[in-house]
Order: structure tokens, then C-alpha cells, then sequence
């Protein structure tokens, strides 16, 4: 590769996409920037160009951005099969440790001082929520029409209980009336995206999607674990927004629409997914974890649980690399459309209003106790949104900080 650009060999990409697997803590926005420093900065395998190429197109697809960069990347380095283990090798090590912390939690999270422990994780992830509503704010409410559109979204779901997605989908409508005509900066000929590959993914990706589906059915109809599958499908395809606006549409319909799971699940279960390396949407794993335990229809709480997990999985990270691979080749084109652009804009407007809605709800969860205000809950998470924000500790640190400090203040 010309300008510096090193091509690595496969084994050393693959031993520093399983590093990647096993270090990637900060959430979306410090796992992007991670791979961006490493890759582009200091080991020069993919120039700035190419990177911003692959974060465009995470922000064009529904599904989590962090992972979605990295199948991208790996594409790029060694084509399918190198995105694919480059995905896979970024999730599995966070999906096998949350594995047993979800274990952890439905078996002693209801002892005194493990409930103590989770009041302080809680506290810390309701402070890192609100954090990243105000870095959204920043970075996607730049006009008059985007704070009404996200004060609309926050309305819409926090009062009126609207779907997320009919408020997305909203969002995008608003932002594309009235769009002026333009032109591609760099018009792409058919001949440069190769639609007969893009259908082949695509058809892949599906018929394993239907094996999947059509196997969990035969051997278990209507249970549990099917209609998880199904609604997590729903949000890996509809997940537009990141990984914050997916985990708050799930929770709404785990909470709200099927009342699988409590709102207190859903803060421990970010809390836990933060502490782990990979993407925030490992989160639907524990879900689904939790859920199926609780429901224990196929059979011992464990062996249900465990397959939840593994569907709730399937159902939340298989679209992400299908479209990924899927639309790769037409990257160019993607991230140069216009008016492509102007509905991702209302998406994101809207997106905040959802993240706000679901930050609502958590502090329901976290701060309110009793009928009265938690005040241990509140301290922990007032002085971890001040360490957070200042940066005077990572995350990690801070979420074991509060671990502790929910251990000794919580009643």
C-alpha cells in the first residue's frame, strides 16, 4: 500500500483484533477512538480517508458504530473473512465475561451486599447516560428545528408512550421536506458498486437469520426465546441512532411492552455491559439472559437463559455484519448522498429525545427509592458525573469506584 500505509500479516491482524476485543472499554466513543489512534495513527494499516469512510458508514447503518467500524476495517485489511473475524474476535471476549456476570446477577444480585454493590453501578451508569446526551447535544442539535425535534421525540415516547421507531422515522421525514436539490460532490457510476455481490451477502445473511428462526421454532414454538429473537430483530434492523438509542428502544419493550424485565434490570445491565470490554449492545445478551431465566419455559432456568442469550445475540449482531459487508463496496456513494444525510440528521435530532427518555426512566430506577430520593445513589452519582466529565478517572475506574462506594453507603 502506497503513502506509509503498512498491509499487516493476517495472524498479526488477528492477534490485535482479539487485543482489541479484550481492551475496548469506554463505550462507543472511546472504542472508535481507539481503533483510530492504533490504526490510523500509530500502526499506519488504513490512512485517515479510509477511516472516515468506515465511520460514515456506521453512522448510515442501524446497529452499533464501535463494531460496525472495526468489520469495516477488517474488510478493508482482508476483505469478508476479515471482517467477519475482526467483528467476531471484537465481541466474544466482552460476550463470554458478561456471560457469567449475568450468571452473578440473577443468583446473587438480590443478596444485601451485592444489591448495595449494583446501587453504585447503577448511580454511575445514570451519570455516564446523562453525559452522553449533553455530547450528543452538542454535536447534533445545532439548530432551532433539531432541540424541537428532539424536545417532540422526548414528548412523544416520555408522555404519550409513542414506539421509538414512529418517532425516528418522524425525525427523518421533518428534516427531509423541503430538502434543496443537490448534487453528489462525486457522481458514482453503477459499474463502481457491485450490486450482485451486495445481493449475495444479503441473501446469505438471511437464509442464516431464517435457520436460526426456523430452528428456535421447531424445537420450541411461541417460547421465550422466539419472541426475543423476533423483537431484537426488529431493533438490530430499525437501531438507527447507535448504540444508546437501541438499548432504549429494547428497554421499552422489555419493560413496557412485554414486561419481561424491570427497570432496575436495565440499569444493572448497562452498568454491567460498561464494565466489560466490546460494544454496549453486548447489554441485549444480559437481557436476554435475565429474561430467559426468569421465564425458564424450555427448560432448567440456566439452560433457557442460556439460549436466550445466544439468540438475543444472533438476532442483535448478524444484521451488523451482513449490511456491513453487504454495503461496503458502495461506501462512496453512502456517505456522499444527500439527502441520505439530511434524514440522518432528523434520526439524530430525534435520537436524543429517545436517549433522554430512556435516561428518565433509569433515574426512576436509580434515584427513587422508597418514595423518596435515594441519597446515597444521588452523591455516587453526582461525584461520578463530576469524574467522568473532568476525566480525572476512566470509566472502568469510575464504574469499580462506585461498586464500592454502593457497598458502604447503600443501606
Amino acid at each position: 500500500m502506497d503513502g506509509g500505509i503498512q498491509r499487516p500479516a493476517p495472524g498479526v491482524a488477528f492477534l490485535y483484533a482479539l487485543r482489541l476485543g479484550c481492551l475496548s472499554f469506554g463505550g462507543p466513543a472511546g472504542q472508535i477512538a481507539l481503533v483510530n489512534r492504533e490504526l490510523v495513527e500509530e500502526r499506519r494499516w488504513l490512512d485517515a480517508a479510509t477511516f472516515a469512510r468506515a465511520l460514515n458508514l456506521a453512522m448510515v447503518l442501524p446497529g452499533p458504530e464501535a463494531l460496525q467500524v472495526v468489520i469495516y476495517t477488517g474488510w478493508r485489511l482482508f476483505g469478508a473473512v476479515g471482517g467477519i473475524v475482526a467483528g467476531l474476535s471484537f465481541l466474544v471476549p466482552g460476550a463470554l465475561l458478561l456471560m457469567g456476570l449475568s450468571y452473578g446477577y440473577v443468583r446473587w444480585g438480590g443478596l444485601a451486599p451485592v444489591a448495595s454493590s449494583l446501587v453504585g453501578l447503577k448511580a454511575v451508569v445514570m451519570a455516564l447516560v446523562l453525559l452522553s446526551i449533553g455530547q450528543l447535544a452538542q454535536r447534533l442539535l445545532r439548530s432551532r428545528v433539531a432541540w424541537l425535534i428532539a424536545a417532540f421525540s422526548f414528548g412523544a415516547v416520555a408522555l404519550a408512550g409513542w414506539p421509538i421507531p414512529a418517532t425516528l422515522v418522524l425525525g427523518a421525514i421533518t428534516f427531509a421536506i423541503g430538502m434543496p436539490a443537490e448534487r453528489l460532490t462525486r457522481p458514482v457510476a453503477r459499474r463502481e458498486i457491485r450490486w450482485r455481490a451486495m445481493g449475495a451477502v444479503m441473501l446469505v445473511g438471511f437464509l442464516l437469520w431464517l435457520l436460526t428462526w426456523v430452528s428456535v421454532h421447531l424445537w420450541a414454538p411461541h417460547s421465550r426465546a422466539e419472541q426475543l429473537f423476533l423483537a431484537l430483530s426488529r431493533v438490530a434492523l430499525g437501531g438507527f441512532g447507535g448504540a444508546y438509542s437501541m438499548v432504549a428502544w429494547s428497554g421499552q419493550l422489555f419493560v413496557q411492552h412485554y414486561g419481561w424485565l424491570s427497570s432496575a434490570d436495565l440499569a444493572a445491565g448497562i452498568g454491567l455491559a460498561e464494565s466489560t470490554p466490546g460494544p454496549l449492545l453486548l447489554v441485549l445478551q444480559f437481557y436476554g439472559f435475565v429474561s430467559g431465566w426468569l421465564a425458564a419455559d424450555i427448560g432448567s432456568p440456566l439452560v433457557t437463559a442460556s439460549i436466550c442469550a445466544l439468540v438475543a445475540s444472533i438476532a442483535s449482531f448478524l444484521p451488523s455484519f451482513v449490511l456491513v459487508l453487504a454495503a461496503a463496496p458502495a461506501v462512496d456513494f453512502l456517505a456522499d448522498e444527500p439527502r441520505l444525510k439530511r434524514c440522518l440528521q432528523g434520526v439524530g435530532a430525534a435520537v436524543v429525545g429517545v436517549i433522554a427518555t430512556f435516561a428518565l426512566g433509569l433515574g426512576r430506577a436509580t434515584l427513587w427509592s422508597g418514595g423518596s430520593i435515594n441519597g446515597p445513589a444521588l452523591v455516587i452519582a453526582l461525584g461520578a458525573a463530576s469524574l467522568l466529565a473532568t476525566r480525572r478517572l476512566g470509566l472502568p475506574a469510575t464504574l469499580a469506584l462506585g461498586v464500592c462506594a454502593g457497598w458502604w453507603f447503600a443501606p
